[in-house]
């Protein structure tokens, strides 16, 4: 456990990073008139994530490498890709009706609560 727990950090260390320069680069590249730094971690998240997913399943390194690689870098670069992943597993499943409920719960209620969060912020703080 213990291990685990250190391979996440570390990899979430490095995730971090890895967001860091991405949205400093993209800011530079593309200007910062949209967020096209978070866009991109989000897609190259998502990709790596399904990518890692498969290719660990199939050589059964997933409970070796996924904490270090999927919950701690990719979870640390974007937790996107985790999202991405489980709405994946859902439909996969025959979930559909899971799976769509949980993409548009996730998005409509992270973006309320995200209004919600500053509102309280602006109340307190004014």
């Amino acid at each position: 456990m213990i291990n685990s727990l250190v391979y996440v950090a570390l990899g979430g260390a490095i995730g971090a990073s890895g967001r860091y320069l991405t949205n400093v680069g993209a800011g530079r590249l593309f200007g910062t008139g949209f967020p096209y730094g978070t866009m991109i971690v989000n897609i190259v998240g998502s990709f790596a994530m399904g990518c890692l997913f498969l290719l660990l399943a199939q050589k059964g390194g997933t409970a070796k490498l996924g904490p270090f690689l999927m919950t701690g870098v990719l979870g640390g670069f974007t937790t996107f890709s985790a999202f991405s992943l489980d709405a994946v597993t859902l439909y996969e499943r025959g979930a559909v009706m899971t799976a769509t409920g949980y993409v548009l719960g996730s998005v409509v209620l992270s973006i309320f609560a995200l209004f919600a969060g500053m509102s309280l912020m602006r109340w307190v703080l004014a």
